[in-house]
């Protein structure tokens, strides 16, 4: 990974997808982040999906590059350990609620310049998910066939947790922020974000929530259509899927250039009184007749012309993949230089795993680190962050308040 955040140490005490993804892309940039689990494992470490041997592949992903200590966060001494940790580490990403024995009165007892960055369900302390406040969004009563009945079509739920992907960026960022505060000022920082106020205000950054206003009512389901714009899904002749998105002026010149479909546009435009190249609106009004005429073109084609044509033309377009194929896509995986060789992860399993996101000039990024085996850096951690000797440590494996690593002690699964 990246070592822009070197000298930077996290401890990050949580669960589930949103505050490990934090602490995840700080990693990537060279933090050495510290998570802190109960012995065996915390809320998230058997989440599915699991390999023969009990190791989550979720869980090791969004831990890579992490560092883990595992404590007896049920015990009074355990908890001590911890908040003493993150206290002399001096930052903090967590999940737990507010009033837990890890709130920022706690951690930042005699540390004025303590940051902590803490992820709640909503602002007034209700509990939420991904799931939940999706539901709560609008998106799932707006997704779905446009022959649906607007009163009474089910909702559709999205698969990805994208609110909390987006909240554990949102809360790496806001970490960021808070250091470069406390370095201009010397003032510690209790950040609060709310998984709820995430949702809703991007739903509001995106403009949709003005708009529902505005309108007076909801917006219609449009199927795979981009609302705004023009856009769908298209069958070629031997079946293949695809998507076509238009949003500029090139983008609609490559697509009937691409099709040859000059002249049933030309026809359209003389009927409706209107001009296309320029105008999302008049695309977006004459989709309908607009799908009709791409899709007669696109199914007398099949798929392998056609993205031959589209390229070359310089169209936006995709061809639809099943999860599986993507993980097999050259472009996509394999020949893509985000992925890396398999680190030695501690499922046994070997994949492609990603680098950073981001490409930084100049630099080249290391390969991808592995997730640590649940326990792995206790010793280590509590000798060289909270000062203790090894034979204390040790004292604290025989009392089952600290614990090794795990790597020779999980089950298998049945």
């Amino acid at each position: 990974m990246y070592q822009l955040l070197s000298d930077l140490s996290i401890v990050e005490v949580s669960s589930f997808v949103a505050s490990p993804t934090a602490g995840l892309y700080c990693a990537q940039m060279g933090a050495e982040v510290i998570r802190v689990d109960q012995i065996g494992g915390g809320l998230d470490y058997d989440r599915y999906m699991q390999t023969s041997e009990g190791r989550s592949l979720a869980w090791e992903n969004l831990n890579r590059a992490k560092k883990s200590v595992a404590l007896d966060l049920k015990s009074a001494e355990g908890r001590e350990l911890c908040v003493e940790l993150a206290r002399k580490t001096g930052q903090l990403i967590t999940n737990l609620p507010e009033k837990s024995f890890l709130s920022h009165a706690a951690v930042s007892a005699g540390r004025p310049d303590m940051i902590s960055v803490r992820i709640m369900g909503w602002h007034d302390g209700r509990q939420a998910m991904d799931f939940t406040v999706n539901a709560a969004s609008g998106y799932p009563l707006m997704t779905g066939p446009a022959e649906w009945d607007q009163d009474t079509a089910p909702p559709v739920n999205q698969v990805l947790p994208a609110w909390d992907f987006i909240t554990g960026a949102y809360c790496a960022f806001t970490l960021m922020a808070a250091l470069h505060h406390r370095a201009a000022t010397g003032e510690g920082n209790e950040v609060r974000v709310p998984l709820g106020d995430v949702a809703i205000g991007t739903v509001a950054n995106s403009g949709a929530l003005a708009e529902m206003l505005y309108r007076g009512g909801d917006r219609p389901r449009l199927g795979n259509a981009i609302w705004g714009a023009l856009g769908r899904d298209f069958a070629s002749r031997d079946g293949q899927r695809f998507m076509v998105a238009v949003l500029t002026p090139n983008q609609w010149n490559a697509m009937v250039a691409a099709l040859e479909i000059a002249e049933p546009i030309a026809a359209l435009e003389a009927q409706a009184g209107v001009e296309f190249a320029k105008s999302d609106h008049n695309r977006f009004v004459h989709r309908e007749a607009l799908f009709a005429i791409v899709q007669e073109a696109a199914g007398k084609l099949d798929y392998a012309e056609l993205a031959e044509r589209l390229t070359r033309a310089g169209a936006t377009f995709e061809r639809y993949r099943t999860m599986f194929e993507a993980a097999n896509d050259p472009v996509l995986v394999t020949d893509n230089p985000l992925f890396g060789p398999s680190p030695a992860n501690p499922s046994g399993f070997a994949y492609p795993a990603p680098r950073s996101f981001a490409h930084l000039g100049g630099a080249a990024p290391a390969d991808p680190a592995p997730a640590p085996y649940l326990g792995q850096h206790s010793e280590e951690v509590l000798a060289t962050r909270v000062g203790l000797s090894s034979g204390a440590i040790h004292a604290l494996i025989d009392r089952g308040v600290v614990a090794p690593s795990d790597r020779d002690g999980l089950r298998k699964t049945s």
